[in-house]
């Protein structure tokens, strides 16, 4: 248990001498709550049921959202949701590197991404770390309406070029009716802090409405505060509802992370459960600076706008179009402790440290070096940059410091209809749509010389080697169709849609040729059913093909490595009920997946034989996937006024198919039939939120099994309780003075549980301890 600071006590005693002080208030406030009650009180049920399809689909509302702190991403809220799992580095969601997620088996991670993303149904651009942008990047928490999240088949006209099992729809919120003015603050452990504040205009003229919100925060690492985290966003949005409705966002993010490096094995976490392999303190010494938490860093900057323009005609044909710009900027710093020998000086001042010029692109005398030499140097200089020995008196350890940067931006637009039919009693709808997006990502790094390894991490702004420069140029075309008819309690449709995407590689130094790859799916099918029999019940079923085109990892080689790959698709089916009355919600979903043609690179020196091979480095082939079968169930009630009660239960029995090849499996690390690494068989959630005057309290807790952290299953990550507590208290509770006040305590991981959390590449890292933040909001 570790200990609990002075920052923690005093945060805690503001939040209990809030609630204490409006103690008197309560049983007046509940009486006139309980005399206010009746059938059609909602406001704080938690419904997450979703809407009624022909597929599985959950939502968040307010209760939820409001459940966790203002300093949480975006995408830790859809974490209690059935099918899902949400790790993060710490409980602000400060460090891309670290964030993992999946829905039913499928995963985002630093290695894979299979789940889709949208912001208001746009595409985000994909969720990788050296080109993508998670949700956190385009939205702020405080700006969230709610959270769609579609475990394995979303809507058809659903955008994303990742989405093999699930796609996450954020979605923000519409400016309000009344002119309001948010101002909101916050402190936390680990130096978080936050302010915010958001300007409501209210209705103008009948028919126009918009908001203005800006929003900062910071915080430290959780493990020896040496982590500088910033976010600043900016962010507004407008509605304008005449005959054509039209609807505009645009955000601005720009933060810097500071990262949380992976445990490496078992016996790493055992003897170091509350620390990574980063330090916090410059020493002066190469070899344990490279691990100076410093110099592990995310910088993002995203801007993000689009314009959507929606009408009905003669009220049968609805109309819809959007059009979206995205620009992102990025760099990942690490910092090697050696230099790159790219001069051909042997003696003298080294040209790597004069701070006068940039190598570009692979030396030529490079293809001159005996096999296996490499060109990592290590190197002491004395004063004058001459080399010395390291144990020279003034001797001066050398050390670079990395950049890889990164660069995205991207143009797209949508155009969707749907023809409603009445025959009878049988009603028919006929939707079809468009999506194009022209995209532009580049990707360079450079090495610059750290000035004085004595002092600290500073280092020249003259890269002296510029390692690469590649562009990737992309273009995704889809189209869909579908029919539905609805006929009394039945409803029924059949769809089809299809990606046609294009991508190029532009080598910038013309050291390699320009490729490019197509990347065609087939005619997918989609299609279900969906009964009422009786009014609340709903039975569905369906099923889905989905697609995930190929990335630009492929085009880092020669055009033989990949000439005959085809895309990753998976299969989904599923089929439940879900049940509504007002007071009870319900659902049961079983589901099943097959995810196919999963891409893995070989290398020429594998011994898995010839017929997978090519000649070069390599080849990239289809080979094997993941079976994944399991059921989800989902209730909220409402047993008494104020009381709201959620549970959620999740069963995944998710698998690798294997190669086909023993030895290739061995060497991939994958073993036929070994359950799939980071993907618990059992998941459960347990939350209750009770309102009491002025006073809501919540508590919610999650079990997530024991998971394997590697492929081969040789590393259990051991079973997980995590409990979460929040408190809130409306000023008006304590005096009239604050009655524009809200006051709000959130805990996570309330027990301080030890515990891993996300998963990748065979590692883990270590799961976020218990953190407070304390906030308060004014409405005025």
């Amino acid at each position: 248990m570790r200990a609990i600071s002075i920052r923690r006590i005093y945060i805690l005693s503001t939040s209990l001498a809030a609630i204490a002080a409006s103690t008197p208030a309560f049983a007046d406030e509940a009486a006139a709550d309980a005399a206010a009650y009746d059938s059609a009180d909602t406001a704080d049920a938690i419904v997450v049921t979703g809407q009624r399809t022909t597929y599985n689909n959950a939502a968040l509302d307010e209760t939820l959202i409001d459940d966790k702190s203002p300093i949480a991403s975006a995408i830790d809220l859809i974490g209690t949701l059935p099918g899902v799992q949400v790790n993060e580095g710490d409980a602000f969601g400060f460090d891309d590197w670290s964030t993992t997620y999946s829905i039913r088996g499928y995963q985002t991670n630093l290695d894979t991404q299979q789940v889709g993303i949208t912001i208001d149904g746009l595409p985000n651009g994909g969720s990788g770390y050296g080109g993508g942008s998670k949700a956190n990047r385009f939205i702020d928490t405080a700006n969230i309406g709610t959270v769609e999240v579609f475990q394995g088949t979303a809507d058809i006209a659903s955008r994303s070029n990742e989405a093999l099992g699930g796609t996450i729809n954020f979605v923000t919120a519409d400016p309000i009716d009344d002119m309001r003015v948010r101002l909101s603050g916050s402190v936390g452990d680990y130096d978080a802090s936050r302010y915010y504040g958001r300007f409501d205009t209210g209705l103008i003229g009948g028919v126009a409405k918009a908001w203005f919100s800006y929003g900062h925060q910071q915080a430290t690492d959780w493990m020896e505060g040496s982590a500088k985290n910033t976010r600043d966003n900016f962010a507004m949005k407008f509605i304008v509802d005449t005959p054509v409705k039209f609807t505009g966002y645009a955000s601005y993010d720009d933060a810097y992370e500071n990262n949380y490096d992976q445990m490496y094995s078992p016996e790493q976490y055992a003897a170091s459960p509350h620390q990574d392999g980063l330090n916090g303190v410059w020493t002066g010494v190469p070899a344990v600076d490279q691990n100076y938490r410093g110099v592990w860093g995310t910088t993002r900057k995203n801007f993000f706008a689009y314009l959507k323009a929606e009408t009905k005609i003669a009220d049968a044909l609805d109309l819809k179009a959007s059009v979206y710009y995205h620009d992102m900027a990025g760099r990942g710093d690490w910092a090697p402790p050696y230099i790159v020998n790219v001069g051909q000086d042997t003696s003298g001042v080294q040209s790597e440290i004069n701070g006068t010029s940039t190598v570009k692109g692979t030396p030529a005398w490079w293809a001159t070096l005996p096999a296996g030499s490499g060109t990592p140097t290590y190197f002491a200089t004395n004063a004058a940059g001459q080399i010395v020995a390291p144990t020279a008196a003034g001797a001066i350890q050398q050390q670079s410091f990395r950049h890889t940067h990164y660069r995205k931006d991207r143009l797209g637009g949508t155009l969707d209809s749907a023809w409603t039919m009445q025959f009878g009693a049988l009603e028919n709808t006929l939707r079809g749509g468009v999506w194009y997006e022209d995209t532009h990502r580049r990707e360079w790094r450079d090495w610059h010389h750290v000035s004085d390894t004595r002092v600290g991490p500073a280092y020249d702004a003259t890269p002296y080697w510029t390692q690469y420069d590649r562009k990737y140029p992309q273009t995704t075309f889809k189209w869909y169709a579908e029919d539905q008819v609805q006929f009394g309690p039945v409803t029924a449709n059949f769809g089809v849609k299809q990606f046609i995407n294009h991508l190029d590689r532009e080598d910038l130094f013309g050291e390699s040729s320009n490729v490019g790859v197509k990347s065609k799916s087939k005619v997918l099918l989609s299609g279900g059913v969906q009964v009422e029999p009786m009014t609340g019940l709903d039975l569905f079923g369906g099923y889905s093909e989905n697609f995930k085109a190929l990335s630009d990892t492929l085009l880092e080689y020669s055009a033989d490595a990949f000439s005959s790959i085809k895309p990753e698709t998976a299969e989904n089916w599923e089929a439940g009920a879900r049940y509504s009355n007002g007071m009870f919600n319900a659902s049961a979903t079983w589901f099943k997946s097959k995810f196919s043609n999963q891409v893995i690179f070989v290398p020429s020196s594998t011994s898995a034989g010839p017929d997978y091979l090519s000649e070069g480095d390599g080849r990239f082939f289809n080979a094997g996937g993941i079976d994944s079968e399991g059921f989800e169930l989902l209730a909220n009630v409402r047993p008494v006024h104020g009381l709201t009660l959620y549970g959620s239960y999740t069963h995944i029995d998710a698998k690798y198919r294997g190669t086909g090849n023993a030895e290739l499996d061995a060497e991939q690390g994958v073993t036929a039939g070994n359950r799939v690494a980071g993907i618990p068989k059992d998941m459960w959630v347990l939350s209750g939120t009770y309102n009491y005057g002025p006073v809501t309290l919540g508590l919610t807790g999650k079990y997530t099994g024991n998971r394997f952290v590697n492929a081969s299953n040789a590393w259990t990550a051991k079973n997980s309780f995590i409990t979460d507590l929040s408190v809130a208290v409306k000023g008006e509770g304590l005096t009239d003075t604050l009655k524009d006040l809200t006051f709000a305590l959130n805990i996570t991981n309330l027990t301080d549980e030890d515990y891993l959390g996300g998963i990748s590449g065979n590692y883990a890292w270590i799961g976020t301890p218990r953190t407070m933040v304390f906030s308060v909001t004014a409405d005025f």
